[in-house]
């Protein structure tokens, strides 16, 4: 066991970053077609290919997924992961040639780094190249490159954040795991503690609690274009594509428990699921767990996360 998401079996990711620039995008790459939901909760997401994942619509497995920095311009990174999956012969097969079906979210990084420099299909191919079983890499990594938190004093009192990962296994070898890339208009708390280990900052250098902020001033409007936390929970459960998103709007509970505010109107929050088939377990099984996998994934990301463009990281504050 790794504790990361490539704990579960047939579960790969890849990252690729621009480390000057500040962005960048990771892939799950799926070594068997496999079935996904998705469930959306932010009000300005970025999303590709998520009606396909409709229970009611023909297509059921999934051949990867694409997180991204890069706000709307990182969706060409599913681009790249397309191209790597065809030429591997990866797809669905329509029968002239093959059809890589890879969902996609993106968040809005373009505040940090250069704006100019997004991750693109290169990036994306990039990314798919790099994927493995290795323990996943964590913090200002793929699409946690240019990830931030707590950005209701201003952007400039925010803190940096990054991609975060975690993994549980049962004794009937049930396991779950989940990656997320932080990038939340609020403040980040420890559910366990109720510690807040990243927000925005006052004038002294000292986190703040977001709604606390949000209560002093009721109609201060929510920075638009700084936001949204993307995620991937992956399970080797058996589940239909229905109960896939049951587990994916569960799993949203794991954002709800670490996240303050969360699925606001400047968020595109979204959270894929997936589910490999190999074992046997209950739909609230997985989606509860899913939760507290997820939460744990949001944890890890503030604290792997190294100061950047100008804005302190967790290590500032706390030492472990």
């Amino acid at each position: 066991m790794t504790g990361t998401i490539v704990d579960v079996p047939g579960v790969l990711v890849g990252h690729a970053q621009n480390e000057e620039t500040l962005t960048g995008c990771s892939v799950i790459m799926l070594e068997k077609p496999s079935v996904c939901g998705v469930d959306v909760r932010g009000s300005a997401p970025g999303t590709r290919e998520t009606d396909l994942l409709d229970p009611v619509n023909l297509v059921s497995v999934v051949h990867a997924i694409c997180l991204s920095g890069g706000s709307a311009y990182g969706l060409d990174a599913a681009t790249g992961l397309m191209q790597y999956l065809e030429e591997h012969g990866i797809g669905l097969d329509v029968g002239y040639g093959v059809v890589p079906i890879v969902p996609a979210a993106v968040l809005f990084d373009l505040a940090v780094g250069d704006y100019r420099v997004r991750p693109d299909r290169q990036m994306g191919y990039a990314a798919a190249q790099a994927a493995s079983r290795e323990k996943v890499a964590q913090g200002n990594v793929g699409a946690g490159t240019g990830a931030t938190v707590g950005k209701l004093n201003g952007f400039g009192n925010a803190m940096k954040s990054g991609l975060g990962t975690a993994s549980v296994i049962l004794p009937n070898g049930l396991v779950i795991g989940a990656i997320v890339a932080v990038n939340a208009v609020g403040h980040v708390v420890n559910p366990q503690s109720g510690t807040i280990i990243a927000g925005p900052r006052d004038e002294q250098g000292t986190i703040r609690d977001s709604m606390e902020i949000l209560r002093q001033q009721a109609f201060a409007p929510i920075p638009p274009g700084t936001n949204t936390t993307i995620a991937v929970v992956a399970s080797n459960a058996h589940l239909s594509k229905a109960e896939a998103n049951k587990v994916a709007q569960m799993a949203h509970d794991g954002l709800a428990r670490t996240i303050r505010p969360i699925h606001t109107m400047y968020d595109g929050d979204t959270i894929f699921a997936v589910a490999t088939g190999e074992v046997e377990a209950s739909v609230d099984l997985v989606g509860a767990l899913s939760a507290d996998v997820l939460a744990e994934a949001v944890i890890q990301a503030v604290k792997h996360a190294e100061e950047a463009g100008g804005l302190p990281s967790y290590r500032r504050y706390f030492q472990e």
